[in-house]
């Protein structure tokens, strides 16, 4: 599924909704981590590769267990690939050769209808403490990546740079109009606007004329996003425009924000008590990454609950696990302990959640946005 998604199903005894208990395939590219593929650079410096192991964990524990026939409602175990927004250009490539439509797993593998049959979600992500800790109830950004290639003309940058059109100046203008917008991003919104120069020029004695940036737009809520991305392009256009230069800006779909269930949370808090201290469960913390995930919470109730066992830092080369059985095994019981809350008694609780669910998008509108994202302009 979406090239290479697996998905499983437990059947329950009788009818309710279905569950998914989410693992991600994919690594990064971290190369001099010790554990690094020599050919590739790929390793699970994420703890991917753990949530996959809770997942199969929580599924041998719901069938062997019999527990499933005591249910009300289906468990899907889904295996998903493409969660990091890393090798764009191969993922592109895959595009233009009409594979893939978006350029994340969960969000093809909605476009693709692999969710129809699911009802809500949830997983678990590594989190960098060794102790047995556990974080319910996180938000995180939303992203919108973008290149800028700004065109001006080039001529001698020593003799006659009156005659040329300087395009890395025009970059320069455009920063500066959007470090002037910072003042208009709301503080609760978490705007983030960062970039990378990736063509500067060509030569030093040449006023520049091709200069290219990479950048990453992020915000909480999909309408924070959008009106900051629409800031930015304003910005860059600007900046060309302030010099007689040109701008082509590419807009590339990223991932949406990450909104928690909260009667979902609770359980899964609940059941994590089991294992963790009160004091070592936080709540409510945002962070300034981005997940597919997020595209699945705002479609319906779903939970990315964040669990240690870990050390060093998230796609660092010094990630690793630092103890098993709490980056593995309780985050696979918790999981199966949670849907258990779930699809009980005749599945009162998952039926709570899905009628108290309000979504952010339907699912035809999220493939709607993710497509007006996607434009090229040059002005």
């Amino acid at each position: 599924m979406a090239l290479t998604g697996v998905k499983g199903k437990l059947i329950g005894g009788g009818k309710g909704p279905t569950i998914a208990i989410i693992g991600e395939l994919d690594a990064i590219l971290v190369p001099d981590h010790p554990n690094a593929n020599p050919a590739t650079g790929a390793v699970h410096a994420c703890g991917h590769n753990c949530q996959i192991a809770a997942m199969l964990g929580a599924g041998m524990g719901l069938l062997n267990s019999g527990v499933m026939e005591k249910l009300q409602g289906n468990v899907s175990l889904f295996a998903v690939p493409a969660e990091e927004y890393i090798e764009l250009g191969f993922r592109m490539k895959l595009r233009e050769e009409g594979k893939i439509e978006f350029l994340a797993g969960k969000q093809e593998l909605i476009r693709l209808g692999h969710f129809d049959d699911i009802d809500m979600a949830m997983m678990v992500h590594a989190w960098t403490d060794p102790r047995r800790t556990a974080i319910c109830g996180v938000t995180t950004e939303g992203v919108i990546g973008k290149t800028c290639r700004f065109f001006g003309k080039a001529s001698h940058a020593g003799s006659a740079p009156h005659e040329g059109i300087n395009a890395l100046n025009a970059m320069l203008m455009a920063l500066m109009g959007i470090h002037v917008q910072r003042e208009t991003f709301r503080d609760e919104d978490c705007i983030r606007v960062h970039g990378i120069v990736t063509k500067g020029g060509d030569s030093v004695n040449v006023v520049p004329s091709d200069v290219q940036m990479e950048m990453n737009v992020r915000g909480k809520t999909i309408d924070a996003l959008t009106d900051a991305n629409v800031k930015v392009d304003r910005s860059a256009r600007a900046g060309a425009m302030s010099v007689g230069a040109q701008v082509a800006i590419s807009n590339m779909p990223g991932h949406m924000p990450i909104k928690e269930d909260n009667t979902m949370i609770e359980s899964f808090k609940k059941n994590a008590l089991r294992y963790v201290t009160a004091e070592n469960i936080k709540s409510g913390l945002h962070f300034g990454w981005s997940s597919d995930m997020g595209d699945v919470t705002q479609i319906m109730p779903a939970i990315h609950p964040l669990m240690g066992g870990f050390k060093g830092s998230l796609h660092g080369r010094d990630f690793e696990i630092a103890d098993f059985v709490m980056a593995c095994v309780i985050p696979a019981k918790v999981i199966s302990m949670t849907v258990i809350d779930l699809l009980g008694n005749n599945a009162s609780l998952a039926k709570k959640v899905l009628t108290e669910f309000k979504p952010v998008i339907t699912r035809e509108q999220h493939d709607e946005y993710l497509r007006s994202l996607w434009s090229t302009t040059r002005e």
